[in-house]
């Protein structure tokens, strides 16, 4: 599909750095409140939810490359699984998607946006086995992990009306509890 392993390789950097683009540009364009403080905290936190998906997505990837000492299809090393750079644009493209909900838009534009986000991830996992980096099973979990750690962290901080989830922490003499509830 890319013509060559090496313009897989750079393809899938660029899908990968789009994704992240893309996900970053939602945060901006997410309702953010008409007070500039309200707008600031606003940011701020789906910022900081944001970036603790993204980077916990990176050290869970980096934890199990190290466990699985998987040889790559290409044999140049042994970091073969998960694919850190479809868990990477898998991430961003479900906070993506996950902040084009709050945004007022048509049905349609969103479906098309989303259509359009994922296929950066799609573009991104075939990219990586075409390349030679990546089996077809290392881009598959790590598309799975991506969209988990991304919508767990977004379900359970960011406290939108529609979630499902929430996680909460609370001091207590001693220590603290963590406490996750879910509606089914």
């Amino acid at each position: 599909m890319f013509g060559s392993q090496q313009s897989a390789k750079d393809w899938s950097d660029d899908l990968r750095s789009a994704s992240s683009f893309a996900h970053y540009a939602t945060i901006i364009a997410t309702p953010g409140g008409s007070e500039p403080g309200d707008w600031m905290l606003s940011k701020l936190k789906g910022t900081l939810v944001n970036v603790a998906a993204v980077s916990a997505t990176g050290q869970i990837t980096n934890f199990l490359k190290d466990k699985s000492d998987r040889q790559r299809p290409n044999g140049a090393d042994r970091e073969s699984f998960p694919s850190g750079h479809t868990s990477a644009s898998s991430v961003h493209t479900s906070l993506a998607a996950r902040n084009l909900q709050s945004i007022a838009m048509s049905d349609a534009t969103r479906t098309t946006l989303n259509v359009g986000l994922h296929a950066l991830t799609f573009g991104t996992s075939w990219a990586r086995i075409e390349a030679g980096w990546h089996y077809p099973a290392d881009t598959l979990f790590s598309m799975a992990l991506g969209n988990f750690v991304a919508s767990f962290l977004n379900d359970a901080f960011m406290g939108l009306p529609d979630g499902n989830a929430s996680l909460a922490l609370q001091s207590i003499d001693g220590g603290a509890v963590l406490s996750w509830r879910t509606r089914f």
